[in-house]
């Protein structure tokens, strides 16, 4: 008998591996942020190492494992950005992009997506309609 918690139990942050997983998912995420001419410039002067980490503890947070994000308020942290909802659906789909990548399940996937898609309003700045 081992003390495995059966799968029922057991996290997403342990079932794809932890730490080390999350941060290469996070490292293969930014390359593909990086690459896309519409996000790019919402990085420019940005300390990448730094939020690196950050987003390591978030989605590390959201796939149910023991760090705790301690970073800004995700309303706080994306004020005066001007990101669009496209641009929202558009790190959406480069986090799946990334984790379909690191054969993440799909199930898990979808949590993590519907834990994200929580965060638009926080994230996304509404333009007053003209007038």
């Amino acid at each position: 008998m081992t003390n495995q918690p059966d799968l029922e139990e057991r996290s997403d942050y342990a079932a794809v591996g932890g730490g080390p997983a999350i941060a290469a998912v996070v490292d293969r995420f930014y390359v593909l942020v990086l690459a896309d001419d519409r996000l790019r410039g919402f990085f420019d002067g940005v300390e990448m190492v730094r939020l690196k980490r950050h987003q390591v503890a978030l989605v590390s947070q959201v796939m149910g494992g023991p760090v705790s994000y301690a970073g800004r308020d995700l309303r706080e942290a994306h004020e005066g950005m001007s990101i669009s909802p496209e641009d929202f659906v558009s790190v959406a789909e480069h986090l799946v992009t990334a984790l379909t990548d690191a054969g993440v399940e799909p199930a898990i996937i979808d949590r993590v997506v519907a834990t994200i898609a929580g965060t638009e309003a926080d994230i996304v700045e509404t333009r007053p309609a003209a007038g």
